[in-house]
């Protein structure tokens, strides 16, 4: 079976993810995954997405989508997929990739957390340019500001956590997902989860959806 989890950017939903896939034993799937190991792996999927990213464009919902078929075709476990689909198109294609791998949607768990906590978690994230360690400004700052405690390496603040290109990217998320929840509500597949809170809280909230 699958599961899809959705959310906007610092919701949570990759903690989460991971949380769920280690208790119920799910693979987690998510699309950043996907295109990594294709792209690392020079697989003809990540040489086609390649020509695409090279030249500044935006990857083809064909080529996206074959590697979804590619890595739910590659494992027998219940999923949680994780950033597909993303427009109602793709939700479309993995019916028919669903139909023809044998495989059931059992439900799409939604995180709704309001705009203005998420801009407060994404805007006081800080990571380490050296070995990605990731700090927050409030609930994990490093030891000596701006000195990674595991490297030594720089932390400062990515250029798309700045509070008015959060604004931006969570407008953009809000229109492209919104005819994908429509989607899934008319199914009677969505489930609403609140996702504010702390981390185990959130995630007895996903249980209790899972059953």
């Amino acid at each position: 079976m699958i599961w899809l989890i959705f959310g906007a950017p610092g919701s949570g939903k990759g903690t989460q993810s991971l949380m769920l896939s280690k208790k119920y034993d799910f693979r987690h799937l998510s699309t950043g995954d996907m295109f990594r190991h294709n792209l690392k792996n020079q697989t003809d999927l990540g040489l086609k997405a390649k020509s695409f990213i090279d030249k500044g464009n935006l990857v083809p919902d064909e080529v996206v989508t074959l590697m979804v078929e590619s890595a739910l075709s590659e494992t027998s476990k219940s999923i949680i997929l994780d950033g597909y689909p993303r427009t109602k198109e793709q939700a479309q294609s993995l019916e028919s990739i669903c139909s023809k791998l044998k495989k059931d949607i059992k439900g799409v768990m939604y995180l709704n957390v309001p705009d203005e906590n998420i801009t407060q978690r994404l805007s006081g994230r800080r990571v380490c340019e050296s070995c990605g360690a990731v700090y927050h400004v409030d609930s994990k700052p490093e030891s000596k500001t701006g000195v990674c405690d595991k490297c030594d390496g720089r932390v400062s603040q990515r250029k798309d956590d700045a509070p008015e290109v959060i604004k931006n990217r969570l407008e953009v998320y809000k229109k492209s997902t919104e005819p994908v929840m429509s989607f899934y509500k008319d199914k009677g597949l969505f489930f609403e989860v609140n996702g504010v809170g702390d981390t185990q809280d959130v995630f007895s909230r996903l249980e209790d959806v899972l059953g």
